[in-house]
């Protein structure tokens, strides 16, 4: 028994070891100024996914037979050992990470809960004449909410645009598409599934600096990189004057929610980008490091999981 469990222990720590490294060059990778928003969330999605799945420790058993030369990496299965020897540590640190995968989770309920009671109360306040003002932008449903205060994509499988009543005379038609525009990129991309499985993985691995640090990157290129989206047409200008007519509104709750996430960072992107056109082979040569440094946290992995099977066998 305490053999299965030091092996798992053995392997999520090695696992947490190269997807922390990857981690680490995606922080340095995406901090080059002239690369794309859009390239950098890319990368900060697949080093989420890459914490939460152990694609290595997947492939280690179908490698297993092709790697003799595959070795351990001693200090963390010492390290693994003694903790699973250690009956009193363990129970702490096992008692000390459910407290927080419970907490995490509970943090995790209430805001899917407020989010669909939120829901709920503006599909009940809802009148039928606003409902007559509802539309399909690009096959995506939009909606007009009496209780919503700043445009957002609602629902995960199927998202919805969802638009404060009365934002149609607060913004002028070229501003409200360059709006739309931007949440289109959302609800097409599924950016609410993608923030549900980060949250999910954030809930196990709440003890990771990185796995938090990812998660802040992931919601600021989100909203960056849907500025790219309307820059590409030719919506930059619309999207800044919205930006600050939002800003400025007597509704000062307006500022609450998505529309004004991260408003500084956004409108400063927004003046760069149309001044300073991103480089495409930064881009490119931003995605090839990034690939490079995923396969090799991969290989190391299976090259340091495998030996468990090599052993055995």
């Amino acid at each position: 028994m305490h053999e299965h469990i030091a092996r798992t222990l053995y392997y999520l720590q090695v696992h947490l070891l190269y997807a922390s490294v990857v981690g680490l060059a995606a922080l340095i990778l995406t901090s080059i100024a002239r690369a794309s928003a859009t390239t950098k969330y890319w990368i900060w999605v697949v080093t989420a996914l890459n914490f939460i799945f152990p694609l290595a420790a997947m492939l280690d058993k179908i490698w297993a037979p092709h790697l003799s030369w595959a070795t351990p990496l001693s200090v963390i299965g010492v390290f693994g050992n003694a903790i699973v020897e250690n009956t009193g540590a363990a129970a702490v640190l096992g008692t000390i990470w459910l407290l927080g995968a419970t907490a995490m989770l509970g943090r995790l309920g209430l805001r899917l809960w407020a989010e669909r009671r939120h829901t709920q109360a503006s599909a009940a306040a809802t009148t039928a004449l606003e409902r007559e003002q509802d539309f399909l932008a690009q096959g995506v449903p939009v909606r007009f909410a009496a209780t919503r205060q700043t445009p957002a994509v609602e629902g995960v499988l199927h998202p919805h645009i969802s638009l404060p009543h009365g934002i149609d005379r607060l913004l002028s038609q070229p501003e409200l598409n360059a709006v739309l525009l931007h949440e289109l990129t959302h609800a097409r991309r599924r950016d609410n599934l993608i923030r549900l499985i980060h949250e999910l993985g954030l809930c196990v691995l709440w003890f990771h600096p990185l796995v938090w640090v990812t998660g802040s990157r992931l919601a600021l290129y989100r909203e960056l990189s849907c500025d790219e989206s309307v820059m590409q047409h030719a919506r930059g200008g619309d999207l800044v004057s919205a930006l600050a007519k939002i800003a400025n509104s007597d509704d000062a709750l307006l500022l609450q929610a998505s529309a004004s996430s991260f408003l500084s960072h956004r409108l400063a992107r927004l003046s760069a980008t149309q001044s300073q056109p991103n480089c495409l082979v930064v881009n490119a040569l931003l995605a090839v490091m990034f690939g490079a440094a995923l396969l090799a946290g991969i290989f190391a992995t299976v090259a340091h999981t495998a030996c468990c099977f090599v052993l055995r066998t």
